[in-house]
């Protein structure tokens, strides 16, 4: 077995390892340490036994053994001897690695402990870094690389993630139905938001981080599975597949951006696309419309157009209103504003966009430059191209956004 094939098994098994010794345990740091002793034993045997017959029921039957160990050498009190006991079923009884796996049983140990990662307790930014550690298998370092901090801000960031779940005694549960809505949507919130970081990068250099994309897509797979009666969870994972199909032309080979309308359209990957069509048609037929699956029909809009002239754009402005109606936010009153450009032109556009209260945003600076560019003020759209290149974060926006004010000087001047 090849460490190519390990390091797969690894990505598709260590956040449900994690999960089923969580809860079993009720310590993160034991999960983790655990499981990652069973992985590099992994390493050392199985290059020459081979691949066991239920990888994920060795790895976690090892790691509840580590796990087990850690705590008898550490029992310098009764309690974590008992601990080790109870975890062990008998004094002494170890289960052999290729011992039982119950595979509904670790799905609902998942499930606990992607709420758990993203309980209302914690603050936002360490949900998403929980959730990436111990769900993605994430390190650190990647993590940290990811949304562009220090690495011991990151490192500490998870400490005291975990110390909270364990101090306030966070259950590793599945929330019942009264608490259901609001905590989904906490979880969806925060795999959308490393899917979107991915997909545009808020810092840094390069404009989408491919990784990202692919742990959003992932975890948005996982939810879908486990939660397959929730259509917003649909939704999301649709939304994300159909935005995901399009990233190939969204930059060019030297990585620069590359607008909507100007993308090669051949380009966009049709199998992401389809899926995210037919997961979009599943979640609407059950006629429970949520934010997600109306974001999903408005890029299932793009998607269906050949080429940009033939977008629906007047249908594109009635989701818009929809998705107004469930989520009344500046940011969603400035992307419809975008499609009324389109269908009511610049000046009804323009009108809707400095009526909104994000002066901070590069994005609204950007737009607005947009549509008094094309009304034909350029002494002005110049001015707002320059405040949002100052406000923008992402290096290659900002050479976008410098590439249009410098074509904008040059058509003023002739």
């Amino acid at each position: 077995m090849t460490p190519d094939e390990i390091a797969r098994v690894f990505r598709e098994e260590y956040g449900r390892a994690v999960a089923s010794l969580a809860r079993r345990t009720g310590d993160l740091d034991l999960a983790e340490e655990s499981v990652q002793d069973a992985f590099a034993e992994a390493v050392r045997r199985w290059p020459t036994s081979g691949l066991p017959p239920s990888p994920a029921g060795w790895i976690i039957t090892t790691a509840r053994n580590r796990a087990i160990d850690r705590l008898r050498r550490e029992a310098t009190r009764a309690d974590r001897h008992v601990e080790a006991t109870r975890l062990a079923g008998l004094p002494g009884h170890r289960l052999p690695p290729d011992g039982p796996f119950e595979e509904d049983a670790v799905q609902d140990d998942r499930l606990r402990l992607i709420f758990t990662c993203c309980h209302p307790a914690l603050a936002p930014a360490a949900r998403v870094a929980l959730t990436l550690r111990m769900l993605g298998g994430l390190t650190t370092p990647q993590i940290a690389r990811a949304f562009l901090v220090p690495e011991p801000t990151m490192a500490q960031r998870l400490v005291r993630a975990k110390a909270k779940i364990r101090e306030a005694r966070i259950p590793f549960r599945i929330p019942d139905e009264t608490e259901l809505p609001d905590r989904l949507a906490a979880v969806l919130s925060v795999v959308y938001l490393v899917f979107n970081e991915g997909y545009a990068a808020s810092d840094g250099d390069e404009l989408v981080r491919e990784d990202l994309c692919v742990e959003g897509v992932r975890l948005g797979r996982q939810l879908a599975t486990l939660l397959p009666a929730e259509p917003e969870v649909q939704g999301l994972l649709a939304l994300m597949l159909l935005v995901q199909s399009r990233r190939a032309a969204r930059t060019t080979s030297t990585g620069d951006l590359v607008r909507l309308a100007d993308q090669d359209r051949a380009r966009w990957d049709a199998s992401l696309m389809a899926e995210g069509q037919a997961l979009l048609r599943q979640c609407l037929a059950r006629n429970q419309p949520g934010s997600y699956q109306i974001q999903a029909a408005i890029n299932a809009v793009h998607a269906a157009a050949r080429t940009a002239a033939d977008t629906d754009w007047p249908q594109i402005v009635i989701l818009y209103d929809q998705l107004f109606a469930l989520t009344p936010t500046p940011i969603v009153a400035l992307n419809r504003a975008v499609a009324v450009a389109e269908v009511q032109g610049p000046v009804a556009a323009l009108r809707l966009v400095e009526t909104l209260p994000l002066v901070e945003m590069h994005l609204w600076h950007a737009i607005r430059a947009d549509l008094l560019r094309r009304l034909g003020h350029a002494p002005e759209a110049a001015e707002a191209y320059a405040a949002a290149i100052s406000r923008a974060g992402n290096a290659r926006e900002r050479a976008f956004l410098q590439r249009q004010r410098d074509s904008l000087r040059v058509s003023y001047r002739s």
